[in-house]
């Protein structure tokens, strides 16, 4: 009798809120067989321990190490990631006046931090003067300071903006993802190889002996 195959697509990350970590909770499971996929998915593999420090990064050959022990007739193919980072994470339901704190801080840090470059970056280009000989070749006569000139920019450089970020309030304009959603994703990445990477130097991946 041939042997049933199942299919293993692990997540890079995940997050949970459980102390036990079982299969169904690293990722994607398929098999034919429905009754040892059902067995599969209640496969308990670890249970946090406070010296994980809420994070533990898993192998793949540690989890196909315990399918083989525990079904003997099954082949494992693993068509995801070759580690998995775990994360139990705390969430509040009620959000505090830590967390609207939190959200005015950075989004003050944003806005003033913004409009600081882009008047350091007009301090250092001198564009009042570009604008002000600009105006007086086109026009024959002195700029008073605020001409179409600097009403354009202003309105041409609003709008650059809100294109760039591809975001009108809540909504998108497109359905590209935003350049900051891209940057989140690659540094998402990069943090998760970095947690691999340091958990295997450390020796601390749950992971076959």
């Amino acid at each position: 009798m041939a042997n049933e195959i199942l299919y293993l697509k692990l997540e890079r990350n995940v997050e949970t809120q459980a102390q036990d970590i079982y299969l169904k909770d690293l990722g994607k499971l398929y098999c034919r067989d429905e009754k040892i996929l059902n067995r599969i998915k209640t496969v308990k593999v670890m249970k946090f321990r406070p010296e994980d420090g809420g994070r533990k990064v898993i192998s793949v050959m540690k989890l196909i190490e315990m399918l083989s022990k525990e079904f003997e007739n099954l082949d494992i193919e693993n068509v995801g990631e070759a580690e998995v980072v775990v994360e139990q994470v705390k969430v509040s339901e009620k959000k505090g006046f830590l967390v609207w704190a939190k959200i005015c801080f950075v989004s003050g840090i944003c806005f003033f931090g913004a409009a600081f470059t882009i008047m350091a970056f007009h301090n250092d280009i001198g564009i009042i003067k570009v604008f002000t000989r600009i105006y007086e070749m086109v026009a024959g006569m002195p700029s008073d300071g605020v001409t179409i000139l600097e009403i354009s920019y202003s309105i041409g450089l609003a709008l650059g903006i809100v294109v760039f970020f591809n975001h009108i309030g809540g909504r998108r304009i497109t359905k590209d993802p935003t350049p900051i959603e891209v940057e989140m994703r690659v540094y998402e990445d990069q943090v998760n190889n970095a947690l691999v990477e340091t958990a295997d130097r450390e020796k601390k991946t749950l992971d076959v002996d």
